[in-house]
């Protein structure tokens, strides 16, 4: 009996042995077969031009999306041939800013054009305007400006090129709204005073050297006061002709550099 008892436990111990050896051998082919399917599996894709303008979020926000608090304009969802025109003009020296100049001086138009093309295509939701700054009858002489103009001085209204939602319009005229007003007053300013400019024709330039200061200001305070509709997409055509010949309404003339 002992010894059929001995042939029991070394035959159990056997089995337990080959039980072992079999569970470790499937364990490994499960791990081979899972590092060769890992090793199939293509490589995560990396947005180079995410990370190429980073430089561009420390003042524009993450993806171009500066909010109305800050100075410095929005980028994420404006007209692509828009944001060229506007590095083209910083790194030419129509435009003045010395950081922009500084970190656009090196760069081709085809280099611009990708970034503006990144940004053009972003889209994030717009955050609600700030409150208005300014008395109520100062937002009413804004208003007025902005939606009717003043045909006696040959002012347009900023619709008439904007579009009638104010959120721009292909292939270059931005839009007015998500700005803030420190940003609006300071550009309006210096189309004014000459100190910005754009490609020809500058209709800008035209409009705004008819503007008073007290004008411009309320035109800022009335537009950083209102909502973004329909997610801030560029208008594809003006409904109408544009009352100036202006660069903002011509396909891009492809300058090179």
């Amino acid at each position: 009996m002992a010894g059929l008892k001995g042939s029991a436990v070394n035959c159990l111990s056997s089995f337990g042995r080959a039980r072992v050896a079999f569970a470790a051998a499937a364990l490994c082919s499960l791990l081979v077969l899972g590092a060769q399917a890992h090793e199939a599996q293509p490589a995560p894709t990396v947005d180079a031009m995410a990370w190429r303008v980073k430089a561009c979020s420390a003042c524009h926000g993450d993806q171009g999306r500066a909010t109305p608090e800050g100075y410095f304009p929005r980028l994420a969802g404006k007209p692509a041939d828009y944001l060229f025109r506007q590095m083209q003009n910083f790194r030419d020296g129509r435009r003045h800013h010395a950081p922009m100049a500084y970190l656009l001086a090196h760069l081709t138009d085809d280099y611009l054009r990708e970034m503006a093309g990144y940004f053009a295509q972003r889209e994030v939701p717009y955050p609600p305007p700030l409150a208005a700054q300014a008395p109520a009858p100062v937002l009413a002489q804004g208003h007025a400006l902005v939606l009717q103009g003043d045909a006696a001085r040959g002012l347009p209204a900023c619709v008439a090129c904007h579009g009638a939602a104010m959120t721009g319009v292909l292939p270059a005229v931005p839009g007015l709204l998500g700005l803030s007003r420190d940003y609006l007053n300071s550009q309006l300013g210096a189309w004014r005073t000459g100190a910005r400019h754009a490609q020809a024709p500058d209709c800008m330039a035209a409009i705004a050297q008819k503007l008073s200061v007290h004008e411009v200001g309320a035109i800022s305070a009335w537009l950083a006061a209102q909502p973004v509709p329909q997610g801030g997409k560029p208008l594809a055509q003006l409904p109408r002709a544009a009352p100036l010949a202006c660069a903002g309404l011509a396909a891009d003339h492809r300058e090179t550099r």
